[in-house]
């Protein structure tokens, strides 16, 4: 049925919903984009598409337990990855070239001084891991800002005294004696750039610190040249120091040769130990012999022992019932000490009568007193 063939009602009532279609079409569309660019958008953050990246290298002994695409970390955090991994040729005293990357802002941190790469282990079963320290003194590896070259000494003179506190050395200058004499990032003057003609007729780098700096990586640190150099196709990776600990496996074969060579040891000791064990079971067994051959000795004096006890526990019974029938007979008869007192009293004075009657003083002998002592002769 055609479109005119509808009445007006009709027609007003599909366009309408012709519109709310066209509409529903339209917002859904639009969701669909948002959360799309939304994906995007999260993938390129935590792949760091759009982050600046600074590129690095070291050299380990052995690959075992690393990958390509395994994470850099630095301080605890996940900063970069594993790019590349390949053996260095037969000719060269290295054995593996390992290229990995970080991101912004945590190649910032690595530094000339104290940054180093770590290869730890990650677990008990080969993995290891790639661990970059952060640096402690010195200029950074990777810079983004540009570097200015003089050639002419005379024109850094004149930028110089152009302006003041806008230079900044990007390297080291160094003496006769190889000892440094301005470091890099250290302001410019007149009198520094005299000095520096007196020290050396190369080019100077020099940075210019009222330029914007790049979203991107422009130079790096070259140790063996003491300044920095620019980014180029072939010359683009930093180079970091190494500090590899072995793998679990290497450890662990370590542990079992050192186990396997005190092995002998031990079974000798184990073998002294036995001989030991089976001379003090055969000097438990004569002592259990001894021990059964005074057993009736024992019994015997235990016998004897208990025999004494009894009597003499007899003993003091009856030495008790002595006493106390003595103390009894003392309490009933109170006054018989006093009797018997009197009694010996009168006794000896009935004698002491005696010894002076003259009948019977003959028969006492009278005993002479002892002579009074003299005086010495004196001495001659």
């Amino acid at each position: 049925m055609a479109l005119q063939d509808l009445t007006p009602q009709l027609r007003t009532r599909l366009s309408r919903m012709e519109r709310a279609v066209g509409w529903f079409v339209f917002v859904a569309t639009a969701l669909l984009l948002f959360g799309f660019g939304y994906y995007l958008k999260h993938t390129a953050e935590q792949r760091g598409w759009f982050t600046i990246k600074a590129k690095f290298t070291t050299y380990v002994s052995s690959s075992v337990g690393l990958n390509v695409g395994d994470d850099v970390v630095m301080m605890g955090f996940r900063v970069g990855k594993i790019t590349f991994i390949h053996a260095l040729p037969p000719g060269d005293n290295r054995n593996v070239q390992l290229e990995f990357e970080v991101k912004d802002p945590y190649f910032r941190y690595v530094w000339r001084d104290g940054s180093v790469v770590k290869v730890n282990s990650a677990d008990f079963l080969g993995k290891r891991q790639i661990e970059v320290t952060r640096g402690t003194n010195g200029p950074a590896i990777a810079v983004t800002q540009p570097i200015t070259l003089f050639t002419n000494i005379d024109d850094l003179k004149a930028a110089v005294g152009a302006t003041t506190n806008r230079w900044q050395l990007q390297q080291d200058i160094l003496d006769g004696d190889s000892n440094i004499v301005f470091s890099a990032y250290a302001n410019l003057d007149q009198d520094r750039v005299q000095k520096i003609a007196e020290l050396t007729h190369d080019p100077v780098y020099v940075y210019d610190n009222t330029e914007k700096t790049k979203n991107y990586v422009v130079a790096v640190w070259r140790r063996r040249d003491h300044r920095y150099e620019p980014v180029t196709s072939g010359r683009e990776y930093a180079w970091l120091p190494t500090q590899e600990s072995p793998a679990v496996t290497e450890r662990l074969e370590k542990v079992v040769d050192q186990v396997q060579d005190a092995l002998p040891n031990f079974l000798s000791l184990t073998n002294q130990l036995q001989a030991l064990l089976a001379n003090g079971a055969n000097a438990a067994s004569n002592l259990n012999t001894v021990a059964v051959s005074i057993h009736p000795l024992v019994t015997n004096a235990n016998s004897l022992v208990v025999n004494l006890d009894t009597n003499i526990t007899s003993a003091l019974v009856n030495l008790s019932d002595m006493t106390s029938n003595l103390n009894a007979q003392v309490q009933s008869n109170s006054n018989m000490l006093s009797t018997i007192s009197k009694t010996v009293h009168d006794s000896d004075t009935f004698v002491q009568g005696l010894k002076h009657h003259w009948l019977l003083r003959s028969a006492f002998k009278h005993e002479k007193p002892e002579p009074k002592p003299t005086n010495a002769p004196p001495a001659k």
